[in-house]
């Protein structure tokens, strides 16, 4: 979900995405995107240059996800309000 929410709005090249996911470890990503490709979330374009160019976005099945992964996000935000839990603004708009 973190990925897809994170294609949601454009194209992003792997280390745009692995910027806004620091934590996550190259192999995991790597394994997350390619797994995400295969299901038909997301699309991958390697263009033919050196360094290789690779972009991801999202299909039309991915696109769909979206919707679902906002009303999970608003829960889990509202969730943690009850619990006393701070979000700041960023970690709402990521």
């Amino acid at each position: 979900m973190p990925i897809l929410w994170r294609l949601r709005d454009k194209t992003l090249r792997y280390g745009e995405l692995k910027k806004t996911m620091p934590k996550v470890t190259h192999k995991m990503l790597t394994a997350s995107l390619r797994e995400l490709e295969k299901d038909g979330f997301i699309d991958r374009v390697v263009y033919p240059v050196v360094p290789p160019k690779v972009e991801y976005s999202l299909t039309e099945r991915g696109k769909k996800s979206i919707p679902v992964i906002s009303d999970l996000r608003q829960y889990g935000f509202q969730l943690m309000k009850d619990y006393g839990i701070n979000v700041s603004d960023k970690e709402m708009k990521i």
